[in-house]
């Protein structure tokens, strides 16, 4: 059973999200280390890049402080490498297709691997495309996360078909953020990954309270939370370990009471 595989057996998994470098490295290095020791059961490393289509203010926001701080791809891999000594939850990279293709894929995969990283989420890849990537991470152990957006039927059950490690779905069309309500119709979403895939689905995209990540993780297998956690970042800059780690504390334990 693979790493991802094993952080939804016990219990719904609450992930969370942390962009790498802001403010610096050795605050990612504290924070990452406080989410797990708090009940994070999976970490999201966003890899800085210029031009995040996917993300709204708050992350793009702390894409550009960490590019400002010198955050490079290859000193994500060297933090990845350090947190994975000690660090025994899965670990996947949140990243853009060109961030890969610029480092070169296959130097991307045997570092990403060799850095202990178990797949990526690449969100301006869609599903027609995957195959150029796919051929090269499955060589490397890697798993490409698919991401479902509330769309039409087909597609959904057609991406949930070749899924692996876990299923990312998009609770609204649109960028990253946090949201008031969640009104997508999640539970059907779930009903139709269910009916044609084994892999566990978790939601994000606009989570940052406990009563909406409890929901979220009663209709699916978990929760994602990243806008929310950048904001603790952002307030409380190199001294954020502290309050994300009460924060996911918090999430992680209205998520685990759903299983």
């Amino acid at each position: 059973m693979s790493r991802i595989e094993e952080a939804f057996q016990k219990h719904k998994a609450f992930i969370a999200f942390i962009t790498v470098g802001d403010p610096d490295l050795e605050t990612t290095e504290r924070v990452v280390h406080a989410a797990v020791e708090n009940g994070a059961d999976l970490i999201e490393l966003g890899i800085p890049f210029s031009d995040p289509t996917a993300e709204g203010p708050v992350i793009m926001e702390a894409d550009e402080v960490a590019l400002k701080a010198g955050t490079t791809t290859d000193k994500v891999f060297e933090l990845t490498k350090k947190l994975r000594e000690t660090i025994t939850v899965p670990m996947v990279y949140m990243t853009y297709a060109n961030v890969v293709f610029s480092y070169g894929c296959e130097k991307f995969a045997q570092k990403a691997a060799d850095a202990g990283i178990d797949g990526l989420i690449l969100p301006d890849v869609p599903y027609e495309e995957k195959e150029e990537f796919t051929e090269v991470f499955d060589r490397y152990g890697l798993d490409l996360i698919s991401m479902i957006a509330p769309t039409s039927e087909d597609r959904i059950a057609m991406i949930a078909k070749e899924a692996k490690g876990f299923i990312y779905m998009v609770s609204s069309l649109g960028v990253t953020g946090t949201r008031s309500e969640i009104t997508t119709d999640i539970s059907a979403m779930t009903d139709l990954v269910k009916k044609n895939s084994e892999v566990p689905c978790a939601v994000g995209f606009g989570i940052s309270t406990p009563e909406q990540a409890a929901r979220m993780a009663e209709l699916s297998d978990g929760a994602i939370v990243g806008s929310a956690i950048i904001k603790i970042i952002a307030k409380y800059g190199k001294e954020a370990a502290g309050p994300v780690g009460e924060y996911v504390k918090e999430m992680a334990d209205a998520v685990h009471a759903k299983a």
